[in-house]
């Protein structure tokens, strides 16, 4: 009887064992890439799953969007400029047979690729494309590393260059470069700026050279604005032109009959 009880329990043991090894539970996002005997069966899931113990085995792979830092790398860029870069990916599974058959440790590949991608790319542009240009960098640093994962059966969704560290002396040149510029805009508008008074003076000389009643006008509006300062002399000149009108009309009057 004792052993009887013995075996019995040895066995619900033994089964128990079997069935833990037998039962597998996916979650809604893993996928379940089965071996057996050594030869690839195919991805199962999500839910439960059953397994042959001993001759079936199982990797989980999960379908979630997997985010990782690019460490950063030092980057001579085409101008001859060291930098330190480093950037961020987003990438997912899309096939979990060729995840775990292609290639092995998939995480580790993207990472790898991602790293040297990062310094190829970056070493055929200039300092100043990677620091204004860094949408157009992006999407071709996406598009190479997705190329290079896709026989794994990854998807790289977005790379995005993070930080650009330069040298001390670098940055100092940047500066006093920025500065140069905005003095040269300042420049810029200010010779515009004289150039459209002037043609507009040009073109006020011109209007009052063709009419001299323009002339006494300005005049009159001008003895008008200085006028209401009381507590000065002024001195005002008369042109010439306006005292021929006068005597013209003098004379004019002279020669009439009486």
């Amino acid at each position: 009887m004792p052993l009887s009880f013995a075996g019995l329990a040895f066995a619900a043991f033994f089964i128990l064992i079997l069935l833990a090894n037998a039962i597998r539970i996916l979650k809604e996002y893993e996928r379940g890439v089965v071996f057996r005997l050594g030869r690839l069966i195919g991805a199962k899931g999500p839910g439960i799953i059953l397994l042959i113990p001993l001759i079936d085995r199982m990797q989980r792979v999960d379908l979630r969007t997997i985010t990782f830092d690019v460490p950063p790398q030092d980057v001579i860029t085409r101008d001859n400029v060291s930098v330190k870069v480093n950037a961020v990916v987003y990438f997912r599974v899309m096939d979990p047979n060729k995840a775990i058959v292609a290639v092995e440790r998939f995480f580790e590949a993207t990472s790898q690729i991602a790293q040297t991608t990062l310094r190829s790319v970056l070493g055929q542009v200039e300092l100043d494309e990677l620091l204004s240009n860094r949408d157009k960098i992006n999407q071709e640093l996406q598009k190479i590393i997705d190329h290079q994962t896709e026989p794994w059966g990854i998807k790289v969704s977005v790379v995005e260059v993070k930080n650009v560290d330069l040298p001390p002396e670098m940055t100092r040149a940047i500066a006093r470069q920025a500065e140069a510029e905005r003095e040269r805009r300042s420049k810029v508008i200010h010779a515009e700026g004289e150039f459209q008074a002037s043609q507009k003076l040009a073109d006020a000389a011109n209007i009052i050279a063709t009419g001299p009643q323009a002339l006494v006008l300005r005049m009159l509006q001008t003895l008008t604005e200085i006028s209401a300062n009381k507590g000065s002399t002024i001195v005002f000149p008369i042109p010439l032109k306006l005292l021929e009108a006068f005597v013209d009309k003098g004379k004019s009057a002279e020669d009439k009959p009486s």
